[in-house]
């Protein structure tokens, strides 16, 4: 069953509804948005999006709205207190890839100008590419983590199915 059909039976106000509704594979202008995306998905690995999508006002707090300069400056303080947060993932691996993701972001600003922008010059071709262009950037993304966060911001096609009353949608929000 795809992700579409299967959120047309949930209620208005389930996790997975909203965020299919409101969410997926609509494209982000905000950069902190757009990163705080890359986070989600990258805690995302190994667990269910279900436990994501129910944690994900708690990772925008824990994680300072997803300002990439101030998690960029994180320390031991704030590292100890996110790995101490029940209400996010509290992996160490996932925490330290978001500092320096964060990192990474502010240098690739310093070129592009921002990370949307960035994102929109990259001249990748197919997934593949999209990887390799991530790996070289980023830490803790692969094959699936790279192609969910580009379908979740409408950069490659897949969020939804053509039949999709979203889908329609979005294609009139990119015109």
């Amino acid at each position: 069953m795809s992700y579409c059909n299967y959120c047309a039976n949930l209620p208005s106000d389930n996790v997975h509804r909203v965020y299919h509704d409101t969410a997926y594979g609509f494209p982000i202008e905000d950069d902190f948005e757009l990163f705080g995306r890359l986070i989600l998905e990258i805690n995302q690995a190994g667990l269910s999006w279900d436990t994501i999508l129910k944690k994900q006002i708690t990772f925008r707090e824990a994680y300072d709205g997803f300002d990439y300069y101030k998690i960029a400056n994180y320390e031991h303080r704030k590292i100890d207190e996110l790995l101490n947060n029940s209400g996010i993932i509290r992996n160490r691996l996932k925490v330290n890839a978001a500092i320096h993701n964060a990192q990474k972001i502010i240098e690739l600003n310093q070129e592009f100008g921002s990370f949307k922008n960035w994102i929109e010059c990259q001249n990748a071709k197919n997934l593949e590419d999209w990887v390799k262009i991530f790996k070289k950037n980023f830490k803790f993304v692969g094959k699936e983590i790279v192609n969910e966060f580009l379908m979740s911001i409408s950069v490659v096609e897949g969020a939804h199915e053509s039949s999709c009353e979203i889908h329609h949608q979005i294609i009139k929000l990119k015109l």
